[in-house]
């Protein structure tokens, strides 16, 4: 009998395998209906992140525009103000340039005004000199002459007498000027024109007229002081001078008048120097313009305030003698409204006279 050959893709066989397959298949389309579900949830997630995204870059977009704008408008606002700031900086340079000049034409025109008032009133001197042949005797028994406007009377109050009489001075920076601006122009001035100033040739002027009624039988000494004081002559220490001697006149005189006014006024200081004097006055001159700026002690700082002043005056009239009649010439000041009541109480406690001069006197 004759054998079978075997065949290996029999019917058997051949359905095996398409059950297989089609199991391969199901498990397939199983696991891709899954994922296409995940797939669609995923994709519908990322594309409302994605709209998100979209809505949020368009409003950056919006809002860099509107940055954009505004930096446009404030750099055009910068580049205005730097133009406006360029020409505010060429006229503030223009309106010192011609504030330095007016300021220079004007202290030029006042050291003018200054010098021609000083040559105007040398000649005016030499003239009533050279003029008054008649005035050359001494008027009673005064050694020294002085030179005033014709037969001009003085009427003032001043009480000239005593044995001793004692002529204070203020020399300070204030008596350039009766203003505070002016003084601070003139105080940095070279000595000769501080001298020239038109308030400080008053007061030397005035000294000399109250030297040229000094009795000769009395004794004197004249004392200038701003943050000191000393005596303008002295032949043997700060003694009294003789009112007979005409040189002692003349050249007590004559050193006050090479004098030029700086620094502050210290009224203590002017009172204390008359513990140098012995025996002490009788009769005090003080020519003054203000309360002191200065008082017993150092003081720190530049300005001084009003309350100070009299603080600093209160304690200058500690060292002033008792019973001594204190005459008060007072050349007015801006700026210190208190000065005229004190010095004018000053006068009246101690009996002697109050005076304020005019520009022109003597």
């Amino acid at each position: 009998m004759k054998r079978r050959s075997a065949n290996v893709f029999s019917l058997a066989f051949l359905d095996v395998m398409l059950c297989g397959f089609g199991a391969v298949i199901l498990f397939f389309m199983i696991i891709n209906a899954n994922t296409y579900e995940r797939r669609e949830k995923i994709n519908y997630n990322i594309t409302g992140e994605v709209k998100k995204l979209d809505v949020e870059v368009k409003d950056a977009e919006i809002f860099l525009v509107e940055l954009k704008n505004s930096l446009q408008e404030v750099n055009d606002e910068l580049v205005e103000t730097q133009g406006r700031t360029h020409e505010v900086i060429e006229k503030i340079k223009q309106e010192k340039v011609q504030l330095a000049r007016l300021d220079k034409d004007t202290l030029a025109k006042l050291k003018n005004i200054e010098a021609l008032k000083a040559d105007l009133k040398s000649i005016e001197e030499e003239s009533q000199r050279l003029e008054g042949g008649a005035e050359k005797q001494l008027e009673g028994d005064r050694l020294k002459q002085f030179a005033g406007e014709g037969q001009r009377q003085y009427l003032t109050g001043l009480k000239m007498g005593g044995e001793r009489i004692l002529i204070l001075v203020d020399s300070s920076a204030s008596m350039l000027a009766d203003r505070i601006i002016n003084v601070l122009r003139f105080r940095n001035l070279p000595p000769e024109e501080r001298i020239r100033a038109a308030k400080w040739q008053q007061v030397l002027y005035t000294v000399d007229w109250i030297t040229t009624r000094i009795p000769a039988t009395s004794n004197f000494q004249i004392y200038s002081f701003n943050e000191t004081a000393s005596p303008t002559y002295e032949t043997n220490g700060a003694q009294w001078l003789d009112g007979g001697n005409g040189k002692h006149l003349n050249s007590a005189v004559q050193n006050l008048f090479s004098m030029a006014p700086e620094k502050g006024t210290n009224l203590y200081k002017a009172f204390e120097s008359i513990d140098k004097l012995s025996p002490p006055p009788d009769n005090i001159y003080l020519l003054t313009d203000g309360l002191p700026t200065k008082g017993s002690s150092t003081n720190f700082g530049s300005t001084v305030s009003a309350k100070q002043r009299k603080k600093h005056y209160r304690k200058a009239l500690e060292k002033l003698p008792g019973g001594v009649p204190v005459n008060i010439i007072l050349f007015h000041m801006e700026g210190d409204p208190e000065a005229s009541s004190e010095y004018w109480k000053l006068a009246q406690r101690t009996n002697g006279a109050f005076f304020s001069p005019s520009k022109d006197w003597p």
